[in-house]
């Protein structure tokens, strides 16, 4: 019952991630959904950076914290193994979900692309960098990356098996082209308002900073000089431009 029960919760982690993920493509780039990073009433820009400022935190904090190996050791004394990467999966969907529906626009335009070519041509980076970020995931385990592995593993008894460093495709271009694909997505719009490059900044700074200083360094941890190796072949984020230490 209580391996039914854990797959069932895996299953509505994902289902949230998906809306959220979804939602995120229509929020940042200002179509269908009904609730978009330039839309909803302006306030004052004082109080909108405030508020803006503390949904970005909410999230920093959350995903830098529950991501470390540290905290997840923790949380395995409390919860199941199985579901500790869909619960991190869920509070992330769940907080991007927050952010998307209190983020207060500042609508002042930064640039607005006026010829139709060159934003026909924005609007598709943005959509590539959606699919790059969706691809990618596939090129190392998407299911296992969302949880969705763990708790099929534990309703059928199968012990989980150690990561193994996968460097397929985009990973020989780049170590993190999920990230690359996020801030491609970001920047890439033919309207860029005041609002949009506030968050822009933001979460491009967050990006660098947390994969660098967090991520690389709990994969050097994990994986060993074989990670090392591999940051000494492929860049960490722009292609053709390795990093230097």
């Amino acid at each position: 019952m209580k391996k039914s029960i854990a797959f069932i919760y895996g299953l509505f982690a994902y289902l949230i991630f998906l809306i959220a993920f979804l939602y995120a493509i229509g929020f940042v780039g200002n179509f269908i959904v009904p609730k978009s990073i330039d839309a909803g009433t302006e306030t004052n820009f004082w109080q909108a950076l405030l508020i803006n400022a503390l949904l970005l935190s909410l999230f920093v904090i959350q995903h830098s914290i529950m991501a470390r190996p540290a905290f997840k050791k923790w949380f395995t004394t409390i919860i199941s193994p199985a579901i500790e990467r869909s619960t991190f999966v869920l509070l992330t969907s769940l907080i991007l979900l927050l952010i998307f529906w209190q983020w207060q626009p500042v609508t002042t335009v930064i640039w607005k692309a006026e010829n139709e070519t060159v934003a026909m041509i924005l609007s598709g980076v943005f959509f590539f960098g959606w699919l790059v970020v969706f691809l990618s995931t596939f090129m190392i385990n998407h299911f296992e990356l969302f949880g969705l592995k763990q708790i099929f593993d534990n309703l059928k008894n199968k012990q989980p098996q150690p990561h193994v460093l996968q460097i397929n495709f985009f990973y020989k271009i780049v170590r993190h082209p999920i990230m690359l694909g996020f801030i491609i997505a970001f920047w890439a719009t033919p309207l860029m308002t005041l609002g949009h490059l506030i968050f822009a900044i933001s979460t491009t700074i967050y990006i660098i900073l947390s994969v660098k200083y967090l991520e690389e360094k709990d994969l050097r941890n994990y994986i060993g000089n074989e990670y090392e190796e591999y940051q000494k072949r492929v860049p960490m984020l722009i292609p053709y431009f390795k990093s230097r230490k």
